[in-house]
């Protein structure tokens, strides 16, 4: 499959993780490939909290950061050969690292989890309701395991599910 991955890196904060291109990248490509996504263009923001709190207030009336938001993009006809855009992931540095920490886990890991997280919303899956998030969740184990990354949703409780 090809896979067109945009990251635009916003927050100086994100420098600190080693890699981070190729942690983005290969989360982000696990989770299109593992769901049998057509050729398909997406665009990673790696930002702060400032900028997700003012696009959670706007697109969801939550005046918080959020640690992941997902922006699909408008269902189209593609034509023949050309990559099927499915929209924006944008994450937010400082609460991906302040979870992380409260968790125990290296950020990379987080990040991983993130990503994956915020494709599937993409894909179009959600977590709405008890079922949905229960299928979203076993994805996004099924991913990261493959990934080599232990199961994010191990230790319930500790920090809350991804937006």
């Amino acid at each position: 499959m090809s896979f067109s991955i945009d990251i635009s890196v916003e927050s100086e904060g994100w420098s600190k993780i080693p890699d981070l291109e190729a942690c983005v990248r290969r989360a982000a490509e696990a989770a299109l490939s593992d769901n049998d996504a057509p050729p398909s263009e997406i665009s990673v923001v790696l930002s702060d909290d400032e900028h997700i709190r003012e696009l959670n207030k706007h697109h969801r009336g939550m005046d918080k950061p959020t640690n992941v938001l997902s922006f699909p993009a408008a269902r189209m006809k593609t034509p023949a050969g050309a990559l099927r855009i499915l929209g924006d992931v944008v994450l937010a540095f400082e609460t991906v690292e302040r979870e992380a920490t409260e968790e125990a886990k290296p950020i990379e890991n987080h990040l991983s989890h993130l990503v994956v997280h915020g494709v599937l919303h993409l894909l179009g899956y959600d977590h709405e309701d008890d079922e949905e998030a229960e299928m979203m969740e076993a994805r996004e184990r099924q991913i990261l395991a493959k990934l080599g990354i232990p199961d994010p949703y191990a230790e319930r409780g500790i920090a809350a599910r991804p937006a």
